[in-house]
């Protein structure tokens, strides 16, 4: 494929940062964008909602529906899934982009932060491809594309941040888990995780403020490889743990001085993402 006009999108979360950074570059080449998210009204500390991203969308060129919803809740999903069909035709993609991060050590870890992060992070990328692959089926070149990380199992990485690095090993999983038993089905499932840290909301309130804001990647660089990823054949183009910039190298890219966070910031002194 060569452009995602007129194909359609379910994407969990998108009302900011490297979620809506998707959804923008799908719709410049006119897709339909469903997007599931919880933020209905303006959020004190984060900017945009469900509603101002679907605006954002319908300005790039593309179509939006947007759906208030909890990637937790089995009914929001199957709404969610029930309403991109009826307003699009069908679903050529799904994003798992919805997810929690808290970075605490096992023994300062709130039991009710373990389960949401459990809950939105592997149940929700499950369920809610679960819930779209009867569609997807159908659809003439499917994907599913969750934003996690290669199964990096080292001591380093477990031993980091325990909880957290379960929840998101355990998208990574699924959506691989997927992709082995859909493969016959012809549908893609991979999954996509950036070299350094992106300029979001994550960044600055869990891992480092403004100071690491500076020496990340805009979430541009996440749009753009999402993109080359969703135009693959799906299959062919299946079941693996991808890189960012890999992708975007694949793609013939060899400057990435433009995704700089603060422009003119050398790729040397960016800061390293984790798990990797």
């Amino acid at each position: 494929m060569s452009t995602l006009a007129g194909k359609t999108i379910l994407m969990s979360g998108g009302s900011r940062g490297i979620g809506l950074a998707i959804a923008l570059r799908a719709a410049r080449d006119g897709a339909n964008i469903a997007l599931m998210a919880k933020t209905d009204t303006p959020h004190p500390k984060l900017e945009g909602t469900v509603h101002s991203a679907a605006e954002q969308i319908r300005a790039a060129g593309g179509q939006a529906l947007p759906i208030v919803g909890d990637v937790r809740n089995d009914d929001d999903i199957t709404e969610a899934v029930l309403k991109t069909q009826g307003e699009f035709g069908g679903i050529d993609i799904v994003v798992n982009n919805a997810s929690v991060i808290d970075l605490s050590g096992s023994l300062d870890l709130a039991a009710k932060k373990y389960d949401l992060m459990q809950d939105v992070n592997v149940r929700g990328t499950f369920m809610l491809s679960r819930a779209a692959l009867p569609i997807l089926k159908d659809a003439e070149n499917p994907h599913i594309l969750s934003l996690s990380p290669p199964l990096n199992t080292t001591p380093r990485w477990l031993g980091a941040h325990t909880a957290y690095s379960m929840a998101k090993f355990g998208m990574t999983m699924a959506t691989l888990g997927l992709a082995a038993e859909f493969a016959k089905d012809g549908v893609a499932a991979n999954t996509l995780w950036p070299e350094t840290t992106i300029a979001t909301a994550a960044v600055q309130f869990a891992l480092g403020g403004d100071r690491m804001m500076k020496v990340s990647r805009t979430p541009d660089v996440y749009a753009d490889a999402a993109y080359a990823v969703m135009l693959q054949p799906a299959r062919e183009y299946t079941g693996q743990t991808l890189i960012v910039e890999d992708v975007l190298r694949a793609a013939g890219v060899t400057d990435f001085s433009g995704y700089a966070a603060v422009p003119g910031t050398p790729d040397s002194a960016l800061f390293p993402d984790i798990f990797l």
